[in-house]
């Protein structure tokens, strides 16, 4: 029985938060991943390559803004506030080793989210008074698409942030089909997915099955 009911909040919006990730899918590069993303419904996707050169991650953002304004999507770019700015993305998502957020604040303005990953109740509190729009929660499972990343989270975290913190959230970190529930029961409503959406054969598929599971 799913305790929790999706629900979405004026930042985030939507129910999956899908993040790019060229090396995991299965030869195709990132425009035609995000095309097969908003084929499937998705409102949100961010990206985030860490060891492409800076023109050519500039090159495919300014593609994947077009895509995502013409489809009504939300852009988030990872890391690379510069770029961010450049493609006019609706915002910029960074780690705890990152610019802080009151400094990213005075590059990009007020209109652009500012998304800030977070590992511990402590640093959920610092997030939210730092001024961030939104925080990433996890990683609630061991995950293999980040390098450096910390150990998980598990579960109670999640819970701790539904029941604590007012700020809108993603949980993210190993969320697959077979775990997502789980992670809803504890009061997550927007999910990040990596290798779930981008390894699929059929990605308009996969998604319409991940929802199936969120909204049965």
């Amino acid at each position: 029985m799913i305790m929790a009911k999706i629900k979405t909040d004026e930042i985030l919006g939507t129910d999956i938060y899908a993040i790019t990730a060229e090396e995991y899918s299965r030869g195709r590069d990132n425009i035609e991943v995000v095309k097969e993303m908003l084929d499937g419904g998705i409102k949100l996707i961010q990206y985030r390559e860490k060891k492409k050169p800076a023109g050519e991650k500039l090159e495919q953002c300014k593609k994947i803004r077009k895509l995502t304004k013409e489809a009504g999507c939300k852009f988030i770019v990872n890391d690379d506030v510069d770029i961010a700015m450049l493609v006019g993305a609706d915002g910029i998502h960074v780690g705890q080793d990152d610019l802080p957020v009151n400094e990213i604040r005075k590059l990009v303005g007020e209109e652009m989210l500012i998304g800030l990953s977070t590992h511990s109740p402590k640093q959920a509190k610092e997030a939210a008074s730092s001024g961030a729009d939104y925080i990433g929660v996890g990683p609630v499972f061991k995950t293999n698409t980040k390098e450096d990343v910390v150990e998980p989270v598990g579960l109670s975290y999640v819970d701790y942030v539904y029941k604590n913190m007012d700020i809108p959230f993603v949980a993210i970190g190993g969320i697959k089909k077979h775990n997502i529930q789980e992670v809803m029961e504890k009061g997550a409503y927007c999910f990040a997915m990596v290798t779930e959406i981008v390894e699929a054969d059929d990605i308009p598929d996969r998604i319409e099955k991940i929802r199936e599971l969120l909204h049965q």
